[in-house]
């Protein structure tokens, strides 16, 4: 195993970025692009939205193109709520309406599930995977099981999603008038995406609960998704991330044939938001060394074997 550190300052990409449009309220961006360009699926997590990815399009070059639309469940999504499985299967078919061949995959948290169990669904349209702090082996924990437990799961999940959303909203409101400005996208990450999580067609609660659901009682299915990936990845988690164990990200990288990892030093769990000059870097830097097809089952990419690198952000 390659270890390599990149400890002297921060790594900054200074590409141009490109104009962006916004389609819906909050999610769906798509940025616009140049002829020579690889096409990237941003998919987030769980609660989240296409917009959690603003800050990291942002910040990609010209050669990139970036679709980052809300997941089933999840504010202007058409589709009801999902597992793995269910949502893989709409990627894939958006891919299909938007007349893209191939894409790379990149999923925070959730959407590393998503863009996993849809490497394996069809191999041959997946360039590659960024995961980002993504689920994996021994991720669940026991407030997972919980929160997916037959009678404590409807329960919590009704109670959380009926009374904390708008009390989180009015703690971030007395914040920006305490302060007096706008909070900055890397402060109060996670109250802002829980109190600002909705489903325009249904109840929060539920699509919370089926993927917590499915999460809880198919982290053994996805352990087998895992060893059917072929795509080249490359795996981006903080060892300070209090949500998933950098153990997991460990196991992606043991587990997944030709994968690197990445750790970094800031963001915690919530990477898109509060380092997205990290993950910016790493997708452009990763794009650009994929083969024009992804390989095919037997062959390797041409960076295969395990490397992991240690970049402070």
């Amino acid at each position: 195993m390659l270890l390599t550190h990149c400890i002297d300052g921060e790594r900054r990409f200074h590409g141009a970025t490109r104009p962006l449009t916004w389609k819906g309220r909050c999610g769906d961006h798509t940025g616009r692009v140049g002829k020579e360009k690889s096409s990237v699926v941003l998919l987030h997590g769980q609660p989240g939205s296409g917009s959690d990815w603003r800050e990291v399009i942002t910040r990609l070059p010209v050669t990139v193109e970036c679709v980052a639309a809300d997941r089933p469940g999840y504010r202007s999504s058409p589709h009801r709520a999902a597992g793995l499985l269910g949502n893989a299967e709409i990627v894939l078919a958006d891919l299909d309406r938007a007349g893209i061949e191939q894409a790379v995959l990149v999923g925070h948290s959730y959407g590393g599930g998503v863009a996993l169990t849809a490497a394996a669904l069809a191999p041959h349209r997946v360039r590659g995977l960024v995961l980002v702090a993504s689920i994996g082996p021994g991720a669940v924990t026991g407030w997972d099981r919980l929160l997916a437990a037959p009678l404590a799961g409807p329960v919590c999940a009704v109670t959380a999603w009926s009374l904390t959303p708008w009390l989180v909203r009015a703690h971030l409101s007395t914040l920006q008038r305490i302060r007096r400005r706008p909070l900055d996208h890397d402060e109060w990450v996670n109250f802002h995406i829980w109190g600002n999580a909705r489903y325009a067609h249904g109840a929060m609660w539920r699509t919370f609960l089926t993927e917590q659901r499915d999460f809880v009682h198919g982290i053994d299915a996805l352990d087998t998704v895992i060893t059917q990936v072929r795509a080249p990845s490359l795996i981006l988690a903080d060892p300070a991330d209090t949500l998933i164990p950098v153990a997991t990200a460990h196991a992606l990288n043991d587990r997944l044939p030709g994968s690197q990892l990445q750790l970094v030093a800031y963001g915690g769990h919530s990477l898109p938001r509060r380092n997205p000059q990290a993950v910016a870097d790493a997708i452009t830097t990763f794009t650009a060394t994929l083969p024009p097809h992804p390989p095919q089952h037997g062959t390797s990419h041409p960076h295969a074997g395990r490397n992991t690198s240690k970049c402070a952000e």
